[in-house]
């Protein structure tokens, strides 16, 4: 039987014998701060520059009428208001009451303070 080979063991790397300067690091980029792009030129959209003046979405319709299939909708309101309809007939009538809705809305119209 022979013996099993033996594996060399780690050598550890030669060190040179002429000191050398060290080189520098490339620079690297901050956080955020845009590659490849010419100074100056807007790489993201600024915030809406419009001032908040009270108002604010309350009721929303979402209608979906695709080319050749049946259209459906959605109405709702921070009111609690929840309504949807599958078909164009029912589709029409949503609309329509979603219309009424806003003369209704509790919300839109506060009911305090009225004559009764």
């Amino acid at each position: 039987m022979t013996a099993p080979a033996t594996r060399p063991l780690k050598r550890l790397t030669r060190t040179p014998d002429d000191p050398r300067p060290a080189e520098p690091a490339a620079p690297q980029t901050t956080a955020g701060e845009p590659t490849g792009v010419a100074e100056g030129v807007l790489i993201a959209l600024r915030p809406n520059p419009r001032r908040n003046d009270g108002r604010y979405p309350v009721a929303w319709l979402h209608i979906t009428a695709p080319r050749g299939a049946t259209p459906t909708a959605t109405s709702k309101c921070a009111c609690g208001w929840d309504r949807s309809a599958v078909g164009h007939k029912r589709v029409r009538a949503l609309i329509d009451a979603h219309t009424a809705h806003r003369d209704t809305c509790p919300l839109r119209n506060p009911q305090e303070g009225r004559a009764a």
